[in-house]
């Protein structure tokens, strides 16, 4: 049975950056599913525009349905599966360099992270979910990507030098994630 994988990427970010093009076309060589959302105004982004571009991208949420998120991805994520009425039970998520409280260096996104997120609502729908988080990461603190994985009572994968995991960072390809992936979706 093909998965369907979405990978929303962050602030100020595009579907053609990153290690997302290399996710895509790794999976999709596996026979699966792929959108990489483009998400709206990434470097002034909005909650609402985000919530929407979810909510008018996601076409179906069952136990073939993952998904990938990078930093401002992961909370823009909870905020729309919390919202919804029924939430189905779905095969999970990858959170990398995610947060759920607001970053001192990123003001602007406060909105995101203004509600406090019902995680159990989200864990009693996922059959999966891993957070991974660097060490070394400048824009996200390691600690708050930690808190994310307790709160989500997810598996997590502590690196010990990848920054934010951006291209600078000499992320264009990323295979932990991948291989993560994979292993959520051979368990379903």
């Amino acid at each position: 049975m093909a998965k369907q994988v979405y990978i929303i990427h962050g602030y100020g970010a595009s579907p053609a950056n990153h290690w997302f093009p290399w996710l895509k076309d790794k999976l999709i060589a596996d026979g699966n599913q792929v959108s990489v959302l483009h998400m709206p105004n990434s470097s002034d982004p909005k909650k609402e525009e985000w919530l929407k571009t979810l909510a008018n991208s996601i076409k179906n949420l069952d136990n073939n349905t993952y998904f990938v998120t990078h930093s401002l991805g992961s909370i823009t994520l909870l905020n729309y599966l919390e919202q919804l009425e029924h939430l189905p039970p779905f095969g999970g998520f990858i959170l990398v360099s995610g947060f759920s409280k607001p970053l001192s260096s990123l003001p602007s996104l406060d909105p995101f992270t203004e509600n406090k997120v019902d995680y159990k609502k989200i864990i009693s729908a996922t059959h999966s979910r891993a957070v991974i988080a660097a060490k070394d990461d400048d824009i996200v603190p390691f600690q708050l990507s930690q808190n994310l994985s307790n709160q989500l009572d997810a598996s997590f994968y502590p690196v010990e030098k990848g920054g934010h995991f951006l291209e600078d960072d000499g992320f264009t390809a990323f295979p932990l994630v991948y291989d993560l992936l994979n292993q959520m979706m051979k368990m379903k």
